[in-house]
């Protein structure tokens, strides 16, 4: 995911609500109709888009639109919250908790654009109005949490749940917002609450300033080649990539590598220049790590420090403890137990693949000891002998186009929707395809967008975003319109976009997200969708991605990109045996991340510590053997220091656990059982965060999820 929300400071405005520190005076409410009037009259945001399913009208937004509309939006919603604490009837979960769930639909417009693509389509004019608006934000989101006369409604409510008549997810809309606002600070004395305003807008402009860093070295890092004969070892789809790079960034008849993944991935698994593999590679684990303009050690040690401190002015020991107690886990003991299950296992494994790495190293008369950057290199020797196969050989069957329609076909298979692409719609980039949903009936569903190649302006990485959550408010049914983005390598003149079996796998967890979205039946928007505890979301992507092992489902669209022909079984056997390979490295390298994650936010004093000195002790702690790095360093560690996973690295494995004893369901009683996939959809995708996430779950399944099939899945058991 990852991927799959908002950036955090509209994310948890969308979630919360948003008020007023205050009731407003006269001339602050004459203010807000000034604004939302101007806007009316000039900005695209103020008004129905009048496009098919209200997609935004990209085609008539302009960069000028952003500030304004956001600036109006705010005042707006001032002025909802305004109504709600002047109210003088008694507070009722109607006329308080619904109505606070319900403000801010003009925020959440404008922030649903924007901050979609700031992360897919960015540049310098949309990182400027980020940094003006995060501090805006941050206000505006404090005001709310922090406003005393609106957290005594709540408190009000709250107090009668025993004796009011709700439904399930009322009650949990009640306690979430309860809970919500007292965990913002709303029981803080007047001091305390200026300290996490001042906390917060500290934290708003740090974190955009680490993801802005990071975008930019990432962007900036290139190796140009211009000796071919230093391309040993990769296939012509990869040269021909590099040379379209190399053209695009100015190095016509040369080739470049870069540190985007359809270009290092590739470059360290088959690349047969040691120290041009070594060369990429520390240029990408030395990202945001130059002391230059753009290093990030300062800024993320600055983060964990605020956050700290934000959680002890709360109460709480550490800023894991005040995180983890919102989710599946609780606790960072129960993480860590989790945790201790699986890495000693792990890291055995790891030790075997690199013993016998270095035997192969020792056979070929390589007269060094294996280093981090040879490990996707020799790694993948291995697999090609043990197993007869690499990525090449599977690639022509993975092309974009027919993996997609795999995605579609699974899904249908499942839940019975259908596909159909427009061609007509505004979108925000040419590379972007839209599709509409349906039910088996025809019944619309929502809209899908598809963007799925690297380019400058778009950050790493893989993710499911909303462009509008599906909700129901005063009985107007809101239908969702959800993204998928990715980065994958484009289409050369010769052939078109040939994805890795990896990269096929991403496609279908991304999918599992955009089902999420998609098949969401709720009332509230702070509950569709995937707004579910962060341990709990990236579950259903995960079960999605097991369909791609399967060789019914890879006979329907695996086929050969040139000749049609269908991936041989002897193919697909082979995959299959290989799938548990390498997953020493796979679960090592992702478990060491998740272990500094929670390293840097179990910090229980304010201390700024020297970030190198930080991240190389708790690798050493770890015993993490030296072949292998962190899959991400502190400095490029995105997901905990720009994106909303701080001290929840952890949620991926947690959810797979979950995800894997889910898809065991589906291999007891049949991969495509119409039974079990209703009750998947029913108790997992359309109800969201509706109700307590385990009790779903035994909804679903019958029991508790045991952890035995993802170690197996793994290899990690027998």
């Amino acid at each position: 995911m990852n991927k799959f929300t908002l950036a955090p400071i509209a994310l948890a405005i969308a979630l919360t609500g948003c008020g007023v520190s205050n009731t407003s005076t006269t001339s602050e409410v004459k203010s807000t109709v000034e604004q939302v009037q101007q806007l009316a009259a000039t900005n695209p945001f103020s008004k129905k888009w009048g496009t098919p399913h209200e997609i935004p009208n990209f085609e008539v937004i302009k960069t000028s639109h952003y500030l304004p509309a956001f600036t109006a939006a705010i005042a707006q919603q001032k002025q909802e919250i305004n109504s709600i604490v002047t109210n003088s009837a008694e507070p009722t979960f109607a006329n308080t908790i619904e109505a606070i769930e319900f403000s801010g639909n003009l925020l959440d417009k404008v922030a649903g654009v924007f901050y979609n693509l700031t992360g897919a389509e960015t540049n310098d004019d949309l990182k400027a109005i980020a940094k003006e608006v995060s501090p805006l934000l941050s206000a505006h989101s404090d005001d709310i949490s922090l406003n005393s006369d609106l957290f005594k409604r709540i408190e009000v409510v709250y107090k009668q749940k025993e004796n009011l008549d709700l439904t399930i997810a009322q009650q949990k809309l009640l306690e979430d917002t309860y809970v919500g606002f007292v965990r913002s600070g709303a029981k803080l004395d007047e001091a305390q609450k200026e300290k996490i305003r001042d906390l917060n807008t500290q934290l708003a402009a740090l974190t955009l300033q680490f993801g802005d860093n990071l975008l930019a070295e990432t962007n900036s890092f290139e190796v140009v080649i211009d000796d071919k004969t230093k391309l040993a070892g990769l296939s012509e789809s990869v040269i021909a990539a590099a040379a379209q790079t190399a053209i695009e960034r100015g190095h016509a008849g040369k080739w470049v590598f870069t540190t985007h993944r359809p270009s290092i991935t590739p470059f360290l698994t088959y690349a047969k220049d040691r120290e041009l593999r070594k060369q990429l590679y520390l240029g990408y684990t030395n990202r945001a790590n130059n002391d230059n303009k753009f290093d990030n050690k300062k800024t993320l040690a600055k983060i964990a420090s605020l956050r700290a401190t934000k959680a002890q002015l709360m109460g709480y020991k550490s800023h894991a403890h005040f995180v983890l107690e919102d989710r599946v886990a609780k606790t960072p003991t129960a993480v860590y137990e989790l945790l201790n299950k699986i890495w000693p296992a792990a890291l055995a494994k790891a030790k075997v693949e690199v013993s016998d790495m270095q035997k192969l190293v020792d056979e070929q008369g390589g007269n060094f000891k294996i280093a981090a950057w040879d490990y996707p290199f020799y790694a993948e020797q291995i697999r090609k002998a043990r197993y007869d196969i690499d990525e090449e050989q599977t690639r022509p069957y993975f092309a974009l186009e027919s993996t997609l329609k795999g995605v579609f076909d699974t899904a249908n298979k499942l839940f019975g929707i259908t596909v159909k692409e427009r061609t007509d719609l505004p979108t925000y980039h040419d590379d972007v395809r839209t599709f509409e949903i349906y039910e088996a009936d025809g019944t619309y569903i929502g809209l899908f967008l598809a963007d799925h190649y690297v380019r400058p302006g778009k950050r790493g990485g893989a993710w499911m975003n909303s462009y509008r959550k599906q909700y129901n408010m005063n009985g107007e049914d809101v239908t969702p319109i959800i993204v998928n983005v990715l980065n994958y390598p484009r289409p050369t003149a010769t052939q078109p976009a040939l994805l890795t079996f990896d990269q096929a796998s991403t496609l279908f967890h991304e999918f599992g997200h955009g089902l999420h979205g998609l098949l969401s039946d709720g009332k509230y928007r702070s509950q569709t969708g995937t707004s579910v505890p962060r341990d709990f979301v990236e579950f259903p992507s995960q079960v999605m991605e097991n369909w791609m092992l399967q060789p019914e489902v890879l006979a329907t669209f695996a086929k050969h990109y040139k000749t049609g022909e269908v991936i041989p079984q002897e193919l697909v056997d082979k995959i299959q045996a290989a799938s548990q390979f390498n997953q020493g490295f796979a679960t090592t390298e992702y478990m060491a991340a998740t272990l500094l994650d929670l390293n840097w936010h179990s910090l229980e004093d304010d201390k700024i510590r020297d970030t190198a000195t930080f991240e190389k002790e708790s690798l050493e702690q770890l015993g993490l053997i030296s072949e292998i790095d962190p899959r991400y360093r502190s400095t490029y560690f995105a997901h905990i220091f720009s994106g909303g996973y701080s001290a929840g690295y952890y949620s991926y494995i947690w959810s797979d656990v979950f995800g894997s004893d889910a898809f065991a369901a589906f291999q007891e009683n049949g991969l495509f059982d119409r039974k079990t996939a209703d009750a998947f959809r029913k108790n997992i995708l359309s109800s969201g965060g509706s109700d307590d996430a385990l009790k779903l779950y035994r909804q679903f399944r019958g029991k508790d999820a045991s952890i035995e099939p993802l170690l197996r899945s793994r290899g990690l058991i027998k």
